[in-house]
């Protein structure tokens, strides 16, 4: 039996999803009743839409859940080279436009919180509200350098040479000693990706940042910045900058978690969004 969450034109998660495709080739789901309130996630660098698959179910009780993979990941088409986070905001726009959802409140992870931040400043209107999940702010030039020269490393090495790296980065001992079907998994999903679009998009994950630091006009949208207290790449001090630049944000910082929090404790991160989203118009 479909569940109450599954969008009528959609099978189950994990049952032969049916997905579609924009002229461009992004490729998206869709999740819960058409009616409700449009919810677009978006995912990180190297990884894919399946990021969400443990958070659609509570998040599509209430919203019309949109999900999408960014160019050359999971199943979209790899877009031409030289892209920026102006481009990335277009790809969403072009999403949005197909399925004629002209507002919705945005959630994006690392590259995706930038990516829904740039949105919010190129299409404020079409932005209900944003919730930012270990998102990288103003790192400081040392700091900006060693991420910039980590992103050329890639086009250089490839998408996999910094993944032993990342994955100790991103998810506490614990839980990477425990669960080796979730490190299989991204694996999985960053040994899939277009080798260029993956340095496409980790040079922008390094450089766009620089964009949305002290914007002018500032984003305004209720706003909901999340991060984890061990997130070295999205640390607490940048959420607690990027809320000080987006009048009435809230933050919220997780104990012990690192970048990929998201995986290792999903609950806290679903019920989070799901309180603010009750207390925030659409």
């Amino acid at each position: 039996e479909r569940p109450a969450w599954a969008h009528a034109g959609d099978p189950i998660l994990g049952k032969g999803i049916m997905s579609e495709r924009t002229q461009d080739g992004t490729v998206f789901e869709r999740y819960g009743p058409e009616d409700a309130q449009a919810l677009v996630l978006i995912h990180g660098l190297g990884l894919c839409r399946d990021l969400w698959a443990q958070h659609i179910p509570a998040l599509a009780e209430r919203h019309h859940v949109l999900v999408y993979d960014l160019p050359g990941h999971g199943d979209s088409a790899p877009w031409p080279a030289n892209a920026s986070l102006r481009t990335f905001s277009d790809q969403l726009k072009s999403v949005m436009n197909a399925l004629r959802v002209e507002r919705a409140a945005i959630v994006g992870f690392s590259i995706g919180g930038m990516i829904n931040r740039r949105f919010a400043l190129d299409h404020g209107e079409r932005v209900s509200s944003l919730v930012i999940l270990n998102s990288p702010h103003d790192r400081g030039e040392s700091a900006q350098e060693q991420v910039e020269e980590r992103a050329c490393r890639a086009r250089l090495e490839g998408p996999s040479s910094t993944l032993d790296a990342a994955l100790e980065r991103w998810f506490t001992p614990d839980f990477r000693s425990a669960r080796s079907d979730v490190m299989a998994q991204v694996r999985a999903w960053r040994n899939a990706i277009d080798a260029e679009s993956y340095a496409q998009t980790a040079w922008v994950l390094a450089n766009g940042v620089r964009e949305l630091v002290a914007p002018d006009p500032p984003v305004a949208a209720p706003a909901l910045v999340m991060t984890c207290e061990n997130d070295r790449g999205s640390t607490p001090a940048m959420a607690r900058a990027i809320a000080r630049e987006i009048a009435g944000a809230r933050t919220l910082v997780l104990p012990n978690l690192r970048h990929l929090g998201l995986m290792e404790d999903p609950g806290a991160f679903t019920d989070a969004i799901v309180e603010f989203l009750r207390e925030t118009p659409a």
